[in-house]
């Protein structure tokens, strides 16, 4: 039966014949026709684990893969229908795969597992108890160590990273702040104060005139000629001085391990 005159609501015969010309022959024709008919059933379970995330079309492929799985393995004496046995079936697919694909952080795989099991003990644990249980009695409950619930608590957050632009709050200015605002980064002053102690130690070495023409020439900016002006000497003097200074800065700075100017 081809794809374009297959039944929108093909009986439960046709599906029962499908399922054994499938599984006896590995019939393309045969799971064509299954495929297409429960292809709905699969999407709509696929939507309800994806609820709008970008692998939702992994997770249909999952779920494609597990009523294959499922259409293979059907065996109509067990006294169920096909869809009450594959729709567990494809649950239990994509629930793996969302367990083991989609975390961003790497997880133990028995963090991932009991992760479940301690959101269903909190429900139990809320209603006997009619308060919300603590770490204690979830792990008692479970049969685990306190340690393990925290753990498994705390990994459940890995599940999916944020990105750096996500915004986290705004600024008293109503500007957005995103997680790239808060991470730490390289900050050039630290090394620009490292190298200006490492030169402030050096000065010690230049006797007091020199010390003047660095301070006059680097520090305070100004050229040899005003520099001159200043201290009363000339230009060419101020340059002799200057040059003499850095060469003796340099010397001491390389023995000192430092970089040189």
């Amino acid at each position: 039966m081809s794809r374009e005159s297959l039944p929108k609501n093909s009986s439960k015969e046709e599906i029962l014949q499908w399922l054994a010309q499938y599984q006896e022959s590995d019939s393309d024709e045969a799971q064509t026709n299954l495929v297409v008919h429960y292809k709905q059933l699969v999407e709509s379970i696929a939507r309800k684990y994806s609820r709008g995330k970008t692998y939702h079309d992994d997770i249909v492929q999952v779920g494609m893969l597990g009523l294959l799985g499922a259409m293979r393995r059907f065996e109509p004496s067990f006294g169920r229908s096909f869809e009450a046995f594959a729709i567990p079936t494809i649950v239990g697919e994509i629930k793996r795969f969302l367990r083991d694909k989609t975390w961003d952080v790497h997880v133990p795989r028995r963090i991932k597992e009991l992760g479940p099991r301690i959101k269903a003990a909190v429900e139990a644990l809320t209603t006997e108890l009619q308060r919300s249980p603590s770490i204690h009695e979830i792990a008692n409950y479970l049969e685990v160590q306190d340690e393990e619930v925290l753990e498994a608590m705390e990994m459940g957050r890995s599940y999916q990273a944020l990105s750096m632009n996500h915004s986290i709050e705004s600024d008293s200015d109503g500007s957005t702040v995103t997680l790239f605002d808060v991470v730490g980064r390289i900050d050039d002053g630290f090394e620009n104060t490292n190298q200006r102690m490492i030169v402030a130690d050096a000065m010690d070495a230049l006797n007091e005139r020199e010390r003047q023409i660095i301070q006059l020439t680097y520090l305070e900016q100004l050229s040899q000629k005003e520099a001159g002006e200043r201290l009363g000497i000339s230009q060419m003097h101020v340059s002799r001085i200057q040059r003499k200074a850095i060469k003796k800065l340099q010397e001491t700075i390389i023995s000192s391990g430092g970089v040189s100017l």
